[in-house]
């Protein structure tokens, strides 16, 4: 049977305090001049000490701690509690056994402290050198930080005897930590030197471990880096493991190759909200285009909520099919989950579902998004994601739905194209039901990672097919969150809405699309431009050059959570809601009869003020606060290269 390693440390702790007790007694004997104290007060004297010192070891966990990890945080613990043992020893033998000779305590504990302490400090010593084993097989590798994260790095691959890393360096801007040596490692400079100096020590990676690494920073590190030829790997170290100081050696890390999500966009957030998750416990959910790339993701998160019943609705039997597969894999019988195949331009085929489940929740993520293709069929815009939002939203309140969320997008602001324009109306919808039992509410972002027919996902089969990799204009920004933050913020804002809001998720700072492609070559080991070439190929059919800033704290309130805000956008009346669809479903009517395309991009201008031709926009682009940001965070990341 193995016996705990707390347990042995414990015991041997305890042989230590004994031989120190016994040895300064016998010592007082044979050397001292002073009278002895009774042997029988004496111990149970060293009883009262031990279990004193104890008592606040265990209070300040120093049991729980890993040695060959350990900071100077935990030896400080060590000092701290048996200094606070020795004093309560203090006053409990004077209240039980009017013992008055202080000195023992003192001499006892601190030569028991210091035997701990060098225990410890020992024992770091042997596993280091027991496990560092063989260098000759191990890659060698430049670790670039040498603040607390890449310590953590360091001492893990020197310590794990199954690592195939053998660290030889630290490199770090810090002028005060170049020179000198942490855990054996020397730090070096990072300046224009450095590049020649790793080839020169025939280093095979390089280890990024940064605290606070933005896309900024890894897109400048990693342009400077890449110089090396050198594989390059990022260490993250979950924010949520580090304890108090001197403990954080404790947490593990996750080295990982560099992705484009590192490279072009924030750092994805962890979104834990108790209140949002208790808000959809125990209630009847329904998502529209329950099957899509939000849509499918929101069913993952309501499912982790423990909703009384999921209900998925979507046109695509395919998608709807595998979100309900990974559902029940993941959940079995213990989620109610219903999937229903239907078009939310059904009227009937939505009534029927709203009968049948009474949902509490509806989260309307159904809509045609792919701009070039409603610029072509601008009815199917009107039909599909007009009409679809005005069915839902109709059905919400005839059936008494507690909350209804809209999903929107970036391209609704002052839009371009039909698919934009198609979608500011679906907000109109949304904002003008101020009167309800309802709560409507619509909830704006831009571009999602990975979703459905998004860019990356394009770019990455252009590069496995040896290229071009194809972009509109080099000039094009876009602003880009992951599904799962979407989803998550999507839910949040849903548990605050109440009448009529238009939510704003903060996208952080717009992506030059050219820049996309640039880096996803780099990451597959290629060179841009000669491995595989990056084409221009001009804007498509409503396309602009920039998606407009959803963040303008002019016309914003600020909600409770800094990444959510409320749009301050006055609601038109129903009735001038209802006279802009019978204007859009006169202009599909007469599209149907045989009329002119050009009827449907008319009914638009006129039931959207803000929408504009793309011409208009796209010539004024340079002059754009998008833009411009987009231009400032270039050149950043030009001069961290540097």
């Amino acid at each position: 049977m193995k016996i705990s390693r707390k347990v042995i440390l414990l015991l041997f702790d305890l042989f230590c305090y004994s031989a120190t007790a016994a040895v300064y007694y016998f010592s007082v004997f044979l050397f001292g001049k002073m009278e002895l104290t009774d042997p029988a007060v004496f111990l149970t004297n060293c009883v009262i000490l031990f279990f004193s010192m104890l008592i606040f070891r265990i209070m300040l966990k120093i049991y729980l701690s890993i040695w060959r990890y350990a900071g100077t945080g935990v030896y400080a613990r060590i000092l701290i509690a048996d200094a606070c043992g020795g004093a309560l020893a203090v006053v409990v033998s004077l209240l039980c056994t009017a013992y008055r000779n202080f000195w023992d305590f003192l001499v006892i504990a601190a030569i028991t402290s210091l035997l701990t302490l060098g225990s410890r400090f020992a024992y770091r010593l042997i596993y280091k050198r027991r496990h560092n084993g063989s260098d000759e097989h191990r890659i060698p590798v430049a670790i670039v930080g040498a603040g607390q994260i890449g310590v953590l790095l360091a001492n893990e691959l020197l310590c794990n005897k199954t690592s195939n890393y053998r660290p030889l360096f630290f490199i770090d801007r810090d002028t005060t930590k170049v020179g000198s040596r942490v855990l054996g490692l020397k730090v070096y400079a990072e300046n224009d030197e450095i590049i020649d100096f790793i080839k020169s020590q025939q280093i095979k990676e390089i280890f990024i471990a940064v605290t606070n690494l933005d896309s900024e920073l890894a897109s400048a590190l990693y342009e400077r880096y890449s110089r090396t030829s050198c594989k390059i790997k990022v260490y993250d170290l979950p924010l949520h493991e580090a304890g108090p100081a001197g403990e954080a050696t404790k947490a593990r890390g996750v080295l990982h190759d560099f992705s484009i999500e590192d490279l072009l966009f924030r750092q994805s957030l962890s979104i834990n909200d108790s209140v949002a998750s208790h808000y959809y416990s125990g209630k009847t959910v329904l998502i529209t285009g329950g099957g899509g790339s939000i849509g499918s993701e929101l069913s993952r998160q309501i499912a982790k909520c423990a909703p009384a019943r999921l209900i998925i609705f979507d046109i695509y039997e395919n998608n709807a099919y595998e979100i309900q597969q990974e559902l029940v894999r993941r959940y079995g019988s213990s989620l109610e989950l219903y999937v229903e195949i239907g078009s939310v331009r059904d009227r009937q085929r939505l009534e029927t579902v709203f009968a049948t489940y009474r949902p509490q929740i509806v989260f309307h993520a159904a809509a045609h998004k792919h701009v070039p293709l409603m610029e072509h069929c601008g009815g199917e815009a009107i039909k599909n994601n007009v009409l679809g939002t005005f069915n839902a939203a109709d059905m919400a309140e005839k059936y008494g739905v507690e909350k209804f969320i809209l999903i929107s997008t970036d391209k609704a602001v002052n839009p371009t194209n039909m698919m934009g324009a198609s979608k500011r109306m679906c907000e109109m919808i949304v904002q003008c039901r101020t009167d309800s039992k309802t709560d409507f509410a619509a909830v704006r972002f831009g571009n999602v990672l990975g979703s459905n027919g998004s860019v990356i996902p394009l770019f990455r089969r252009q590069i496995a097919e040896g290229g071009p990799i194809t972009i509109t204009d080099k000039r094009i920004i876009r602003y880009f969150m992951t599904i799962p933050e979407a989803s998550q913020l999507v839910m949040q804002a849903g548990a605050m809405a109440k009448k009529g809001e238009l939510f704003v998720l903060d996208m952080g700072k717009p992506v030059h699309i050219y820049d996309l492609a640039v880096n996803m070559i780099r990451l597959c080991g290629l060179t841009p431009n000669v491995d595989i070439e990056i084409k221009e190929i001009g804007l498509r059919p409503g396309e602009k050059l920039y998606e407009e800033l959803l963040i303008k704290t002019e016309t914003l309130t600020k909600t409770q959570n800094e990444m959510i805000f409320i749009e301050t956008d006055m609601p038109l009346s129903r009735e001038a809601v209802d006279e802009k669809i019978t204007m859009l479903c006169d202009a599909v009517k007469a599209l149907e009869d045989g009329g002119s395309p050009a009827l449907v991009r008319e009914a638009f201008h006129r039931a959207v003020p803000t929408f504009k031709e793309p011409n208009e926009v796209n010539c004024n682009a340079s002059a754009a606060e998008e833009m411009k940001q987009a231009n400032e965070r270039a050149a950043k990341q030009l001069t961290f290269s540097n």
